[in-house]
């Protein structure tokens, strides 16, 4: 990473600037839905570089039936078969829709090209059609916001070690995570590689520095929320309606139920 490291964040800071960046991500919700907007997020970046925290948080107080995620698994046979952008477009949003890309499209330029995945004529052929791709979508009216999640080799490991002694987040690790620390220049060669095709004036890539993962999230955050021109949309006006008297209804005896036992009551 370019320069000195910042100072960390504390945690009450984090959270209090977190709280206020999520309102604003609620409110940008109700704005897309208003427009009937189109929002698409890309999150790439190396293995354990923060992508699915950042994601968590963003996504964490929004409305599930207008704010996904598509983390797409590998391609089926058939997939395999199509044009390789085909699997992506059934994912993008809707009229009033925000996707975020857990990985993405990018899958070609990184992991299948340095693992070997893809061959080179597929690899290169990416790079010439990615550009043309995104600049459909842009033309089509989409907002599209890609972001690189960048960490060091030296928190990669760490992040990595941790993760292997705690079982509550082993299931982030597989084989294919591993071997991104013996292939960390292939990797970086890689990246490179597809920035300088892809990184277009259109669909600019905006890279965040990620070894603080505090404060990865409120940057990536408070930046989206900038690059979008969303307004406060004033909510419907609710009344919480009076209960309405009872009309004699009783309820089943309880035994005529099953129950979950209390599990709570012996702790």
């Amino acid at each position: 990473m370019a320069g000195d490291k910042a100072e960390k964040l504390s945690r009450k800071t984090y959270e209090k600037e977190l709280l206020r960046l999520q309102t604003e991500l609620v409110k940008l919700q109700e704005w897309v839905r208003a427009e009937g907007a189109r929002v698409v997020v890309v999150f790439e970046g190396r293995d354990a570089a923060g992508k699915g925290g950042t994601i968590k948080r963003v996504t964490e107080h929004l409305n599930p039936r207008f704010a996904r995620i598509a983390a797409l698994p590998k391609p089926t046979e058939r997939e395999r078969t199509q044009w390789y952008f085909q699997r992506y477009i059934g994912h993008l949003p809707a009229a009033g829709e925000i996707v975020l890309f857990d990985r993405s499209w990018y899958n070609r330029a990184g992991v299948e090209h340095v693992m070997g995945f893809c061959t080179k004529e597929e690899h290169q052929l990416f790079l010439r059609q990615c550009p043309l791709f995104e600049r459909m979508l842009v033309e089509e009216g989409i907002l599209l916001r890609k972001y690189w999640f960048s960490v060091s080799d030296e928190e990669q490991q760490e992040r990595f070690r941790r993760r292997l002694e705690d079982p509550l987040r082993r299931w982030k690790l597989s084989p294919m995570d591993l071997e991104s620390i013996t292939r960390w220049e292939e990797y970086s060669r890689a990246k490179d590689e597809m920035m300088v095709h892809t990184d277009i004036t259109e669909a600019p890539w905006y890279v965040v520095e990620s070894d603080d993962k505090r404060r990865a999230r409120l940057n990536m955050i408070a930046h989206l929320l900038d690059s979008v021109p969303y307004q406060d949309v004033p909510p419907p006006v609710l009344d919480l309606p009076e209960r309405p008297a009872s009309t004699g209804y009783r309820r089943p005896p309880r035994d005529l139920q099953n129950y979950v036992p209390d599990h709570a009551a012996n702790l």
